[in-house]
């Protein structure tokens, strides 16, 4: 079953981390010109409200884990290849799926103009303003969401009560990895996520690279497991490299193009 849940940019403001607005930007945590920015940018929001609508789609899905991959019962069965850190730690995200009778959460979110006319194309400052914070928006919208998920939707942790600084902090039960990001780098995993919940519905369509239109997007699946934490796969050997391509079952050049960021040299 998928959940459809649309919010104002009012209801997202406290969820936005100005951490990553900050870096965007440049600037640092503290000091007048980054007090100034926050605040133009909250101004901006305002300004925004009646230009953007926030939507999130997410589906739960029966899952188990099979080896490095993440098996999904959707109305085709559809596997998730996921890669393991080399080193100590050799993390894998399917470590955090039981190998039988588990449940997996996946999820789409994205900001989109309610019209295409950009008035704010003309003025560099203000345009790039805009864009860092669709983005930001993006992210607020599936961490909004994600709090849905985990005290109704999904319903695992129907008595949590954390602050926003908690909310930000990631202090919540089970974790909410995006594709493109650290612990899951390749972005074609988008095609196998659209599969599952078909993002169009939400007005997301995909490049042939996998790649999200409009670009203020974030995909990703949300896992439950109390012991799920957050990490980084890093780089991989060419033994991993072709078993992944085998697993994901695309050719080993067009993954070698996906994760190129990922493979030693």
């Amino acid at each position: 079953m998928l959940t459809t849940r649309r919010y104002n940019i009012t209801e997202l403001t406290p969820y936005i981390d100005w951490t990553y607005f900050l870096h965007a930007w440049s600037m640092p945590s503290t000091g007048n010109e980054t007090e100034e920015l926050i605040e133009d940018a909250r101004h901006t929001l305002r300004q925004l409200e009646a230009d953007v609508e926030c939507v999130a789609l997410v589906g739960i899905f029966n899952a188990h884990a099979q080896g490095n991959d993440i098996m999904i019962e959707g109305s085709e069965p559809v596997r998730i290849p996921c890669l393991r850190q080399e080193g100590a730690n050799r993390l894998c995200l399917a470590d955090f799926i039981k190998p039988a009778d588990d449940r997996i959460g996946v999820f789409a979110a994205t900001v989109q103009p309610r019209s295409d006319d950009n008035k704010y194309a003309e003025d560099p400052y203000l345009h790039l303003m805009v864009q860092t914070l669709y983005d930001r928006l993006a992210e607020a919208t599936a961490c909004r969401m994600h709090e849905e998920v985990r005290k109704d939707i999904w319903g695992y942790a129907p008595d949590e009560q954390l602050s926003m600084a908690e909310l930000l902090k990631e202090k919540n039960i089970g974790i909410r990895p995006a594709v493109g990001y650290p612990s899951l780098p390749d972005q074609s995993i988008n095609f196998l996520i659209n599969k599952l919940i078909n993002m169009q519905t939400i007005g997301i369509t995909l490049t042939e690279n996998g790649a999200m239109i409009p670009p203020a997007s974030v995909s990703g699946l949300m896992i439950a497991n109390s012991e799920s934490r957050y990490f980084a796969i890093g780089k991989i050997d060419n033994h991993q490299l072709e078993d992944y391509a085998t697993r994901r079952e695309l050719p080993l050049q067009r993954m070698k193009q996906f994760l190129r960021a990922n493979i030693k040299e």
